[in-house]
């Protein structure tokens, strides 16, 4: 009787099989204020407690698991923050990444939970989840501290990714930049900090913009930097060399991303481009799994999708845009650029 083969190593499947529970113990003490608790100094268990109203021992456990993942240290004093916690994970730093956080815990854990339906139907989760109608910015935005939460989450992921974006190309030959969507101006800060002859104008919803004011005021470009409110579906876009879409195609459909991009295409001069800022996904499709990943929560919670460079490349010459380019970035989201040409 032959041996059994020697079978393939488990790890990949027994590393999926626990990931959630990973996901869950970094938003659980998020949501509790773990790390706002500790930001002002170590603490034991027994004393963190009371404050966040937890059961000690149940507390104990959960803060050993996250100095497991590395986000707690332990201190002679009790247990502490480490830098990327205090850097991400607490309400008060400009960094943080908490209202996506809590995003993710309270609204995209539930539609991810239905993933099977939304692969089934081939549409967002939020009737089937929730009971609600519209699209994510409708259920989103319906509330100011909702909408406060999402923007500060995207702010955290701007902050990371739009110094790397604004580099990817040498954009020193555009003077006026329009960044559609450009929600709290994390991509016009950093576009008018590596290019000081450039001036900004941040474009987004009427609601959103007092929050953009807020905090680009407390930057050293904000006196190059104004504010826009409207619609870019529907409303005159202000006049630019340069226009910005970051994070903004894959929300949308086909038709409606050509809408967009065919009224920018209207309004740049001969020689303008727009920026794009997406996560590429290989020609292939065989990666990166950050690009797959994001294209299933795009089917779970809006009309769009993440897309290659090649169907963004044909997507933009559809539009008019002659030559396209694109730069992978070490950045949560990639680069292209599109110019228009004369004739």
């Amino acid at each position: 009787m032959s041996a059994d083969p020697t079978p393939p190593d488990p790890s990949i499947v027994l590393d999926l099989l626990a990931a959630f529970r990973r996901s869950k113990t970094m938003f659980a003490a998020v949501s509790l204020g773990v790390f706002d608790a500790l930001e002002a100094g170590p603490k034991p268990a027994d004393a963190l407690a009371p404050t966040l109203a937890a059961n000690p021992d149940a507390l104990a456990r959960l803060l050993d698991a996250c100095v497991g993942l590395g986000l707690l240290r332990r201190d002679p004093a009790g247990y502490a923050n480490t830098p990327a916690a205090s850097a991400y994970l607490t309400a008060t730093s400009p960094r943080r990444l908490t209202g996506y956080l809590r995003f993710t815990n309270e609204i995209l854990w539930k539609l991810w939970g239905d993933l099977e339906s939304g692969i089934r139907e081939g549409s967002p989760g939020w009737k089937r989840t929730f009971g609600w109608e519209g699209s994510i910015f409708a259920n989103l935005f319906h509330t100011d501290e909702l909408r406060k939460e999402f923007l500060m989450g995207m702010h955290g992921y701007g902050v990371i990714s739009s110094p790397e974006v604004v580099a990817a190309f040498d954009l020193s030959r555009f003077r006026r930049l329009v960044d559609l969507g450009g929600a709290t101006g994390h991509l016009a800060v950093a576009a008018c900090r590596r290019y000081p002859d450039l001036r900004a104008v941040v474009f987004d919803l009427p609601g959103v913009i007092p929050l953009a004011r807020e905090i680009v005021s407390e930057t050293e470009v904000a006196n190059r930097i104004e504010f826009t409110g409207g619609d870019f579906f529907t409303d005159s876009l202000p006049e630019a060399d340069l226009v910005a879409l970051g994070r903004i195609l894959h929300d949308w459909s086909e038709e409606q991303c050509l809408a967009l991009l065919q009224r920018i295409y209207a309004r740049l001069p001969v020689g303008g481009a727009v920026l794009v800022a997406e996560k590429l996904i290989a020609d292939d499709r065989s990666g990166p799994s950050w690009a797959q990943m994001q294209d299933l929560n795009m089917l779970l919670v809006t009309e769009g999708r993440e897309r290659t460079l090649g169907e963004y490349t044909e997507l933009l010459k559809r539009a008019g845009f002659a030559s396209v380019d694109g730069q992978r970035t070490d950045a949560p989201v990639d680069a292209i650029l599109a110019v228009k040409a004369s004739g």
